[in-house]
């Protein structure tokens, strides 16, 4: 007589079948639910015959969720066999996932390696990117492909990383929408999975999703009094400076639970909902590495982390994210002007302070002038505003370039001797004249002139996208030498800028890295127009929070031209290469040769060179900006 295969749950099934191997496992042997008690509902959320439509995963780093990922694809190739779509943040990372996860995946569980040929049989539908099996296929793609998120049907998703996602993909909209598009006409039976760690409070996708749910959290009881509680990074205290001490001490009767407490505590834990959700098919879950069992990230190791992050507000939100599984606050509440006007310096504008290492500057374009604001820059985008430039004339005209082009080709001379140009210069094309801008943009033919748009959104990973061609001919073919556009992603500045005019410098002499550095002479409308916004929290249309810009006054070009000048020494690399890039220029400076008119001593210096009469269209000298191929 013929029966059915047992109806097995995610968690039974890797029980039952799920190998480990050292190529992608710190423990290596069969799967044991036990060592995360924690993940065995996530996992049976996903199994088949559970009502759940879509499943979502808010976490930190080091608590098993992405193994709880592969058990469920490797339980459909086995026991559910339908068609999959797993997508990374990009193509790259799908490759990647393919090679480290998903062949030791196949290669180490019996059940799976029958299932699926090896890739080096002919025919045997087993490629980087795509797993054939006896009644589904796997496939792998990248969130910026949009050939990819639309290229097949599918029953089950599993969006990893979804918070690194792109916000749009090539124009067709939002990947997490194109996804789960494929998995429509599955009805009732298709299921997502979306797991991340957080990121930034208000754009993060995952928060968003784990928000729209029932919101669970793992409750654990205390050793002593058994009050059933969910883990709080408050509650983990320990002796300053003996990050060894850590102990976790109860909500309820306030007894201190050790390292070695946890294996019986997460043993007993049990998942409750905290909230109802809006759509009843949507459940969620959120968890920190304070659940990470014993012998992957202890409490003592948190500890440690938090004290060496103080001071340091980029490492405490990378804390906040991939520790405690929590979005991070952006600070974007403008900062007093009448602090900043306060704090000036005493250093002149048009001369380059003796810690600039490289020139970058910002145009904003207006109807009847062009703003510039050139920065010099150094470690840590520690920055000084070097000179404000206002060129009247409407962008429409030919002499406001010209004048930009003077301002290209002119030398700013630096305090201890030498000069300086501007290395990388951003102009914004997005006003009423774009056409015009371009048009003035191909007779410059600058290769430091970088053709900017603003655009909308977080993008953290790449905050400056491009270059896309702009020119075509008649058939609509692009023009290989056309001019080509940047696009920037002006909230990520803004929000950078702001983090560092917030930088108090308390008792300590020296300013600390990142300090924004302004002069006297600058007058107190500009200092007003850097701080012309605020970040404030909105809701869209479905009623979800989201956090945009608004202005606090009219004017705000200063801000804009700061943000373009930062974007301009991202083209430079500075954010990519890190130290290389700054010890580049430190070399580059030393080997200059001085002027012989080069600057006086400090108090008595002499006022800029006035700009040359015509531009100047050659490869610019001694302007110590990194050269094509400079970082091997």
């Amino acid at each position: 007589m013929l029966r059915p295969p047992p109806q097995l749950t995610v968690s039974e099934w890797a029980e039952r079948h799920r190998m480990l191997g050292s190529r992608a496992s710190a423990e290596p042997g069969p799967w044991r639910t036990s060592r995360t008690p924690y993940l065995k509902d996530v996992m049976d959320a996903l199994s088949a015959v559970h009502p759940a439509r879509r499943v979502v995963f808010m976490k930190g780093a080091q608590v098993g969720a992405t193994e709880s990922g592969n058990n469920w694809l490797g339980y459909i190739m086995h026991h559910v066999p339908a068609p999959a779509l797993a997508v990374q943040p990009t193509v790259e990372l799908a490759k990647r996932f393919s090679r480290q996860r998903i062949d030791p995946l196949l290669e180490e569980t019996p059940a799976l390696r029958e299932r699926v040929a090896p890739a080096r049989a002919r025919d045997s539908g087993n490629t980087m990117l795509s797993k054939e099996f006896p009644g589904g296929i796997l496939v792998l793609t990248g969130a910026n492909s949009a050939v990819g998120l639309r290229s097949m049907t599918a029953r089950f998703l599993f969006l990893d990383e979804v918070d690194a996602y792109p916000g749009d993909v090539a124009g067709e909209g939002d990947p997490i929408a194109l996804a789960e598009a494929r998995a429509r006409t599955f009805g009732w039976r298709r299921k997502a999975f979306l797991v991340s760690t957080p990121t930034i409070a208000g754009r993060s996708r995952i928060e968003r999703e784990y928000l729209a749910s029932d919101q669970r959290r793992f409750f654990v009881p205390c050793p002593e009094c058994g009050e059933m509680q969910w883990l709080r990074f408050e509650r983990l205290i320990w002796d300053k400076g003996v990050p060894e001490t850590a102990r976790y001490h109860c909500t309820a009767c306030d007894h201190p639970m050790q390292e070695h407490d946890k294996t019986a505590m997460l043993g007993a834990g049990e998942w409750r909902a905290t909230a109802e959700g809006q759509d009843p098919h949507t459940i969620g879950f959120h968890i920190s590495a304070l659940y990470s069992p014993v012998g992957w990230l202890s409490w003592a190791q948190i500890a440690r982390d938090w004290e060496a992050a103080q001071g340091k507000p980029e490492d405490i939100k990378t804390f906040k994210n991939t520790v405690l599984g929590e979005t991070w606050q952006e600070q974007g509440e403008a900062p007093d002007w009448e602090r900043l006007v306060e704090r000036r310096e005493d250093f002149p504008m048009g001369v380059v302070p003796t810690g600039a290492l490289v020139l970058t500057a910002g145009v904003d374009v207006q109807d009847d002038r062009l703003e510039c604001d050139v920065w010099g820059w150094a470690e840590g985008f520690s920055s000084w505003l070097v000179d404000h430039v206002v060129i009247p004339g409407s962008p429409r005209e030919r002499e406001p370039w010209d004048e930009l082009a003077k301002v290209l080709a002119r030398d700013w001379p630096r305090h201890g001797g030498g000069a300086m140009r501007i290395a990388r210069l951003c102009v914004d094309t997005g006003g009423r004249d774009t056409a015009a801008v371009y048009g003035h943009l191909r007779r410059l033919r600058d290769p430091r002139i970088a053709p900017t748009k603003g655009v909308d959104g977080w993008n953290r990973a790449q905050p400056v996208q491009g270059p896309t061609p702009v020119d075509a001919l008649v058939d609509g073919r692009k023009l290989r030498r056309g001019l080509k556009l940047w696009t920037v992603s002006v909230s990520t500045w803004k929000a950078d800028l702001y983090r560092r005019l917030w930088l108090g410098r308390g008792d300590a002499e020296e300013f600390p890295p990142g300090w924004v550095h302004l002069s006297r002479a600058i007058e107190v409308e500009w200092v007003k127009q850097l701080v012309a916004e605020q970040l404030r929290t909105a809701k869209d249309r479905r009623g979800f929070a989201r956090q945009e810009w608004a202005k606090l006054r009219e004017r705000n070009e200063a801000l804009d031209c700061a943000v373009l000048a930062r974007a301009a020494l991202w083209l430079l690399g500075a954010d990519r290469y890190g130290e290389r890039f700054w010890q580049q220029l430190r070399d580059q400076i030393a080997d200059a040769p001085l002027r012989p008119s080069g600057l006086p001593a400090a108090g008595n210096i002499a006022p800029p060179s006035p700009p040359p009469a015509a531009p100047d269209t050659h490869r610019p000298r001694g302007w110590l900006a990194p050269r094509g191929g400079w970082l091997r």
